[in-house]
């Protein structure tokens, strides 16, 4: 099984927290759609006969773009590659670019998951993100969409500037009245280069302090869990089984192909590569039937890590056993013995072949990951 990965990137304004590739100029937009739509034809051959379960929709803003046009792109996948009938297809949107013919006319062209990207329900975190909905528009959108369609995801942040837990307990009671099957919710992470990031430095914006950022990971945790969700990965929640599948497959290993500029690609093996990270060059490069991107060729010691990085976020866990299999026995060996420590210290535990991290010591998930890394 295979994934899909269609990057627009294109928005009406920048948030202040947002290092991904997008433009704020809509000038290419056309040509751009036309390219992607070619990159689909030179990608024929990047799958090996995987059925393909998942098509996302990522940006970038691809709600800026008209239902019809993303049908056009499920038919032209759908034309090229074998698709699932029970295809998971996954569209992000933004609540400023809803209406309710907007919310219908996706069905009907065969959308059927939402990822909506609320972030926060108090107006003073959407100013400081720079994002461009209101308050209002996201009851809006999700007073349809929770009567319109059966799997939708709400995106929340926490640890923002000036945060603390009763303002995350609002956000999340918030979310939870529109009895959403998914959540997805992250730690705000400062990039560089960002306008945050440069507000911070100039002493504009003050970050909280960790010991709140992980209070509120806690808290969260333990309340959506006694609701009946279940943590399967360590940003995602869901209460009726409707698990991401396109996350899942990056957090699995399985294969996916990026289709837009500065998407990437896995084959699920050891090779990835990731579009050029240009627009105009993008474009061009197309047009004369070139795909221009980066390749890397990962070493076994990548994948250990990357098995070790992914599967400790998730509640899957570690396999010993996936180890031995993909990559050798002597790495599983290493898993065996490195992780001695952090057992002892009840950080992590072997569930028969699995290994996991413990409850208390989950919101540390990546760091003790990277203890466990065979270094280069």
């Amino acid at each position: 099984m295979a994934g899909i990965y269609l990057h627009f990137p294109f928005c009406k304004q920048a948030c202040s927290y947002c290092n991904f590739h997008f433009s704020t100029s809509l000038k290419n937009k056309g040509a751009l759609i036309k390219s992607m739509h070619k990159e689909i034809d030179l990608r024929a051959d990047f799958f090996n006969d995987e059925i393909i379960e998942s098509i996302y929709f990522g940006g970038g803003s691809p709600s800026l773009l008209d239902p019809k046009t993303l049908g056009n792109f499920i038919l032209k996948i759908k034309s090229i590659f074998k698709v699932s009938r029970m295809v998971e297809i996954t569209l992000e949107i933004n609540p400023d670019d809803y209406s309710l013919d907007y919310l219908l006319k996706l069905k009907e062209n065969k959308i059927n998951r939402l990822s909506i990207g609320v972030q926060s329900f108090l107006k003073e975190d959407l100013i400081l993100m720079n994002r461009v909905h209101s308050v209002d528009q996201s009851f809006k959108i999700l007073n349809d969409v929770k009567y319109n369609f059966d799997n939708f995801s709400i995106d929340l942040i926490y640890g923002l500037p000036y945060s603390n837990i009763d303002k995350w307990k609002f956000n999340l009671d918030t979310a939870l009245s529109f009895n959403p099957p998914h959540i997805s919710s992250y730690i705000l992470t400062v990039e560089p280069k960002t306008a945050l990031k440069r507000k911070i430095d100039k002493g504009e914006v003050a970050l909280i302090e960790e010991n709140e950022i992980e209070n509120q990971y806690r808290y969260m945790v333990s309340y959506l869990e006694s609701l009946g969700y279940i943590n399967y990965e360590f940003s995602s929640f869901t209460n009726s089984g409707k698990y991401s599948i396109n996350n899942n497959g990056y957090w699995h290993g399985k294969p996916y192909l990026g289709i837009g500029p500065s998407a990437h690609s896995y084959d699920g093996k050891n090779k990835r590569s990731w579009n050029v990270k240009q627009n105009n060059l993008y474009i061009n490069s197309i047009q004369e039937n070139k795909l221009f991107f980066t390749e890397e060729i990962l070493s076994q010691n990548d994948r250990f890590n990357e098995i070790i990085m992914t599967g400790l976020r998730t509640s899957s866990g570690v396999s010993l056993k996936l180890i031995k299999k993909v990559i050798g026995k002597k790495y599983a060996d290493f898993l065996e013995e490195n992780s001695k420590k952090r057992v002892l210290l009840n950080d992590l535990y072997w569930d028969g072949d699995y290994l996991h991290v413990s409850k208390k010591s989950k919101f540390l998930s990546d760091g003790i990951a990277s203890e466990l890394f065979i270094l280069n």
